[in-house]
């Protein structure tokens, strides 16, 4: 009988110790789900904001990997504007991000010149001079995913023997997400340089910036007498024959603006296509709207809008908001924005008068009107 007890309570002893086990293991495995689960969403959510590079990553593939983090760190601050059916204005920034694109642009710069390399150019700004390439290149430059050139090399008009490699050099380390930009806007009208543009790629975008050719000429002449005030007057430099109205085109700043001469020289080496022209004057009054233009035929997110500009009345045209980051706001040097020489009346008229025919097949051959007369 105390056998039989014993046994009884062995038994019940084993059940008992069993189902505590089983009753342990699943507490501890239901602990352990959630506790899991807690820790992915929490890594996910960490996820779309940083994506530090492992220390022992190969380079090829943690330059790949900042690529990524790269375009995430310009998506995250576009995410929240999108509300618009139109892909143009989904990417517009309201006033609140405007620190978000400067700080994008600094975190790129620095990721760019750690782990970028020098690349030859997708694109370049070829002219044309007095026109407002400068802006063009500023306004453009604080775009995130573009690294740009400040100088002007002149490669392929006065410094093309020194080749690609030394050409390659001058040019900012970029990242594979990201644009590599330059500028020189004596190259639209350098008779070789489409030839050597399309020989270092064929693929290469091309911007130029084009103003009333007139006023360009005025522009041009106003800088020329700044550096050297003993030259001759813009009107004996403009005509041959005033009386006659003979323009003299061999003087550069009256040939500059033959805009559709130099353009049929660009056409039998690059597609129309290939070529976005921003107007001058535009650029000016809706500098938004011009910059958004050059960002689509880039390629790129409508990130520079309007609240990136401000008109500023002392120089006349329009300068960059400041960032936070910055201590002054960006506007272009001493020498943009000086007061044009006064020209008479008849003599605008005149050259107004020359530049029609060559302005109205300009117009036809682009299709747009720049409306210069």
């Amino acid at each position: 009988m105390a056998h039989r007890f014993l046994s009884s309570a062995n038994r019940f002893s084993a059940r008992f110790a069993f189902i505590f086990t089983v009753s342990l293991s699943c507490t501890y495995l239901c602990y352990s789900i959630l506790f899991c689960r807690s820790t992915i969403m929490t890594s996910q959510g960490y996820e779309g904001k940083r994506c530090p590079p492992s220390k022992n990553a190969g380079g090829k593939k943690l330059l790949g990997k900042l690529d990524n983090c790269a375009s995430l760190e310009v998506r995250s601050g576009t995410a929240a504007q999108r509300g618009s059916s139109d892909p143009r204005d989904q990417s517009r920034a309201p006033a609140s991000t405007g620190s978000h694109w400067a700080d994008a642009k600094l975190r790129n710069m620095s990721v760019a010149q750690k782990y970028g390399n020098k690349k030859l150019p997708n694109a370049l700004i070829v002219g044309v001079k007095k026109g407002g390439t400068r802006a063009v290149l500023e306004f453009i430059r604080i775009h995130p995913d573009v690294r740009a050139l400040g100088t002007e090399p002149h490669f392929f008009d006065r410094n093309y023997d020194r080749g690609l490699d030394w050409y390659r050099g001058l040019m900012p380390r970029t990242l594979d997400s990201q644009i590599t930009l330059e500028k020189t806007p004596s190259y639209f009208v350098t008779r070789e340089a489409p030839r050597r543009i399309s020989s270092m790629s064929h693929k290469t975008k091309l911007i130029v910036v084009v103003r009333n050719p007139v006023t360009r000429a005025i522009s041009d002449y106003t800088q020329t007498l700044s550096k050297k005030p003993d030259i001759p007057t813009f009107e004996e430099l403009a005509f041959k024959n005033k009386s006659l109205g003979l323009v003299d085109t061999s003087w550069n700043a009256i040939r500059i603006g033959m805009y559709i001469l130099h353009l049929e020289n660009w056409l039998q080496y690059f597609r129309l296509s290939q070529m976005h022209f921003v107007s001058g004057e535009r650029l000016i009054t809706d500098p938004a709207g011009e910059m958004g233009r050059v960002q689509d035929f880039l390629g790129l997110k409508r990130i520079i809008t309007d609240k990136h500009f401000y008109f500023n009345r002392t120089k006349g045209f329009p300068c960059l908001k400041k960032p936070e980051s910055s201590s002054q706001p960006r506007c272009l040097g001493k020498s943009k924005g000086r007061t044009h020489v006064q020209i008479e009346q008849e003599v605008i008229e005149q050259l107004q008068e020359f530049y029609r025919p060559f302005n109205i097949k300009f117009y036809e051959t682009v299709g747009q009107d720049f409306k210069w007369d």
